[in-house]
């Protein structure tokens, strides 16, 4: 039984995640046991497994890999979708692109429909997205031997509140006992680049990933990070 707790570092992304370890002086960031590949593809598919006749869910790159044989129940880009509203033009416009079945609930809440173990199941982002959160979780654990039971997590700089609190959800639902922080992603680049050192600065940060291309301006002062603006 694991006895030292540690904290660590994801970053959620759209379409790849990466969790990191802060030891030996310096942020190690953890390879996937499966793969070797030090990010994981924002994926989830279930599927029934012929041979043994039982129903199974995979996470990560095999998931992706998964995606061509069984687009209809293999879920990715919950990012997307994670804290918004079912009727948003945002996300009304973006759903005819997914293979996968995109309903809105009675609150006006995205989520994801498949059929499953013989019967209709409903997966929302944040639990989509506390599974790839737990994926890491046991990443980290294996790879240090100790229980990682607090976690900060990297968000887009543009999120409303709604999609901040359904990440820290999601941080919860995959076993975490604490959601530090939730940190702008900008921000994020910025104190790995090591800009906190330097005192009083405007700097412009561009976060070109796979599901987004964010551009922000922040502020330093004081060792203190301002996002002044972002597009």
């Amino acid at each position: 039984k694991m006895s030292e707790e540690i904290t660590i570092g994801i970053d959620l992304g759209t379409t790849y995640c990466c969790v990191g370890v802060y030891q030996n002086g310096q942020v190690e960031i953890i390879p996937d046991n499966a793969t070797g590949s030090r990010t994981i593809a924002s994926y989830v598919s279930f599927f029934k497994n012929h041979d043994t006749d039982t129903y199974e869910r995979t996470i990560g790159n095999v998931a992706k890999s998964q995606s061509s044989q069984n687009p209809k129940y293999t879920l990715y880009d919950a990012k997307r979708f994670i804290g918004m509203n079912y009727s948003d033009p945002k996300i009304q416009e973006i759903i005819p692109r997914y293979p996968f079945t995109i309903k809105g609930d009675n609150n006006d809440k995205v989520y994801f429909e498949i059929e499953y173990d013989n019967e209709t199941k409903k997966f929302y982002p944040e639990e989509i997205s506390a599974m790839l959160l737990s994926k890491m979780k046991e990443m980290a654990e294996e790879y240090t031997g100790k229980k990682a039971t607090k976690v900060v997590i990297t968000i887009p700089a543009h999120f409303a509140d709604s999609q901040r609190n359904a990440t820290k959800a999601a941080g919860k639902i995959a076993g975490f006992d604490e959601v530090l922080r939730i940190i702008n992603e900008p921000t994020a680049a910025s104190l790995a680049y090591g800009l906190d050192k330097k005192q009083n600065k405007k700097i412009a940060v561009y976060d070109l990933g796979g599901g987004t291309f964010d551009v922000s301006i922040l502020e330093l002062g004081d060792g203190v990070f301002e996002v002044k603006s972002t597009n």
